[in-house]
């Protein structure tokens, strides 16, 4: 390639880069504005302030307090010195100075910002021409043409490309950098931007000149698992890419890149193990607070695409490392126990997508799907999957009353009845308070593989009784109580609701009288959560995960018990314990439990299937092959039944979330996990 095509390229690509900035402080002041966190500053580097949505400003609070508590820990550890630093690479229109300074943060310490000069030029302009900014610098004669853009005793600005070593070294020279003194050099998603070749250069260069240092450093990780594949595609269409996840995809491959390159300790804690760990629970619930929100499937996954890494040289910076096992791990000390099977995961040659379904499986071969959102917005479509000789066909269904738009709802099958439709919602301010019972009228064409569509009868269930507040992401299991008839109820557990609570209570309806029936239920009920599993057991049910009032996924395994007079709840400890996970998807064989996908906090890849032994209280995790899935799959927020043929499989339809800011993913067509190599131990 000619070299003036090289760099051309070259030049484009450290534009798209420097795009980045613009996007970034935008979001920062959205987060700002809606109460993440304060900074009066931020705004003053933007021209519009736009809201972002809550995920996207979840992910910037989390950014922010991982850095800020990094830098305050820097500056608590350093007070008592003469003198200190902090040198910012890539800064952009961080305020980082000037927020330091309205705190009163800064004694004896100065601010150095490092970035392309048409971004430092940009910025300088930007303080000058801004009274409250300008207010906040001690008047100095800086240069118009570079590279220190602005010079003030505790704020030097300079315009200069960080790859070129010996002209960064020359212009912190100049602007007065004290090689000897503590600092704290930051890199908030800047390094991952170049050449491996000059971000390791980069990071070798700071160890050797500053004795007494801090790097700390954000970035992202996990570029493998679908958040990953579709983070950096992404960032490639941006014409950003993310070179230092091929070289240190992971945690550990950052730690020992920093040690190779002359740091003497190293701490890198993906965002989970941050938030859990070094955020208080109190202020953990004040996020909550802030907006109305309903992605934690995405929320966790972004926190486990982002690390925060500290690295020190000296002994008084080692001070200020983060810890390395802060607070209460989210993920267990006891690991699971691993199969070497891998099931296989196969396409199914029909086009269904969707998010926040419900699905339930009204005869053998007929998997009924209803509400959820999709590329064309939130739904009330009810379609039908049949399973004939060719595979899996989709079919619309006609209902007799519309049933409104519904997301993570419930459909109960009620064997000679219908199903049940219970819960969900709009949005996460607009709980469905209907409730309906749907039974079909079958048309022979369809029986004999004709295109007619099926008649759903709706009927709104008007019930008597005292029933549950509304709610969604909830369980909704059906059991028979031991007492006159052995009349069939629905057990409605958990979920949450509209002003964000998360809740642990228990109803029965009886669908025959259509009442909310009270009956007694003895032992320790479960913890409240949402986005669990439940599934009928013996005429009781058991559940399984779900995401706790902290917003822990959880791993415990209770059982629901028919009794004499009502239920009973009994915990039963697994052993060893399956990874806590929520948004999954369960089902009852004989004497197992058998979990597929959902969220963890786990380091690696996705959930694929926990088998749970409920008689001898053991389980065995399984990977999933999806070499032959030709896109990402994303296993929340979807369906799952299991089939009943003499070939055990699960039919996995929907599914997928919005990647935080890099775009919505969907599950173009259902998948199957072939069963066969466990089918033995099913039985």
């Amino acid at each position: 390639m000619p070299a003036t095509n090289r760099k051309a390229q070259k030049k484009g690509r450290d534009t798209a880069v420097q795009g980045t900035n613009d996007s970034s402080v935008v979001s920062k002041v959205s987060a700002a504005a809606q109460g993440y966190f304060n900074d009066a500053f931020l705004q003053h580097f933007v021209c519009k302030v736009a809201r972002r949505a809550p995920l996207i400003n979840r992910g910037y609070y989390v950014r922010w307090k991982a850095v800020d508590h990094c830098v305050r820990k820097f500056l608590q550890i350093t007070e008592k010195c003469p003198e200190r630093q902090i040198l910012s690479l890539g800064a952009g229109f961080d305020s980082l100075y000037f927020r330091l300074r309205g705190d009163g943060a800064l004694s004896g310490a100065v601010v150095f910002e490092v970035d392309f000069p048409d971004v430092s030029q940009r910025k300088a302009a930007l303080i000058t021409s801004n009274i409250t900014l300008r207010g906040m610098i001690d008047s100095q004669s800086p240069s118009l043409t570079g590279p220190v853009y602005v010079s003030s005793s505790q704020y030097r600005l300079l315009g200069v490309d960080v790859r070129e070593e010996s002209k960064v070294e020359e212009a912190l020279r100049v602007a007065g950098l004290d090689w000897a003194a503590p600092t704290l050099i930051l890199s908030e998603v800047v390094l991952t931007y170049m050449e491996t070749q000059w971000s390791d250069a980069i990071i070798g260069w700071a160890a050797k000149l500053l004795p007494q240092s801090l790097f700390v450093m954000y970035e992202q990780i996990h570029p493998h698992d679908p958040f990953g594949q579709i983070m950096q595609e992404h960032f490639q269409k941006l014409n950003s890419t993310l070179h230092a996840l091929r070289q240190y995809p992971d945690t550990a491959a950052q730690r020992h890149r920093f040690l190779d390159k002359g740091w003497e300790e190293c701490v890198c804690l993906d965002m989970n193990n941050f938030l859990f760990g070094l955020v208080p629970e109190e202020e953990r619930c004040r996020l909550e607070s802030l907006e109305p929100f309903d992605e934690y499937e995405e929320w966790h996954q972004k926190c486990s695409h982002y690390f925060i890494l500290t690295a020190s040289r000296g002994s008084l910076m080692a001070q200020a490392l983060l810890p390395r096992a802060p607070g209460k791990s989210p993920v267990p000390s006891v690991g699971p126990s691993w199969s070497t099977t891998a099931l296989s995961v196969r396409t199914t040659p029909v086009c269904v997508e969707g998010l926040g379904m419900a699905s339930a499986s009204v005869r053998p071969g007929w998997v009924l799907l209803t509400g959820g959102s999709s590329r064309g917005g939130r739904r009330a479509a009810i379609r039908l999957l049949l399973r004939e000789q060719e595979g899996w066909r989709s079919v619309s269904v006609e209902p007799s009353a519309d049933v409104g738009v519904r997301l993570y709802h419930t459909v109960t099958p009620i064997p000679g009845v219908g199903a049940v439709v219970f819960g969900g919602r709009s949005s996460p301010l607009n709980p469905v308070r209907s409730l309906f019972k749907m039974t079909f009228s079958l048309c022979g064409a369809l029986e004999s593989g004709g295109q007619d569509a099926p008649k759903l009868c709706m009927e709104e269930m008007m019930c008597t009784g005292s029933p549950p507040p509304p709610r969604w992401r909830h369980s909704a299991t059906l059991t028979r109580h031991r007492g006159e008839g052995k009349q069939e109820f629905v057990f409605v557990f958990g979920g949450k609701n509209q002003s964000g609570a998360v809740l642990g209570d228990g109803y029965f309806l009886s669908v025959d009288q259509q009442h909310w029936t009270e009956i007694p239920v003895e032992g320790v009920a479960p913890e409240a959560r949402h986005s669990h599993s439940a599934c009928s057991y013996k005429g009781g049910g058991v559940v399984f995960g779900g995401l706790s009032r902290a917003g822990v996924p959880l791993d415990d395994t209770v059982i629901l018990t028919p009794t004499e007079r009502g239920f009973c709840w009994e915990r039963i400890d697994v052993q060893p314990p399956p990874v806590p996970r929520y948004s999954h998807c369960a089902h009852v064989s004989g004497e197992k439990l058998v979990v597929v996908g959902g969220v963890w906090l786990h380091s690696d890849g996705v959930p694929g299937v926990v088998v749970i032994n409920i008689t001898t209280c053991s389980s065995m995790e399984y990977s999933l092959d999806t070499t032959s899935v030709p896109w990402p799959l994303m296993l929340h927020s979807f369906c799952s039944e299991m089939t009943d043929s003499e070939d055990p499989e699960l039919l996995l339809i929907g599914g997928g979330g919005n990647c935080f800011s890099f775009g919505t993913h969907w599950n173009p067509q259902p998948v199957t996990v072939d069963l066969k190599l466990i089918a033995c131990f099913l039985l």
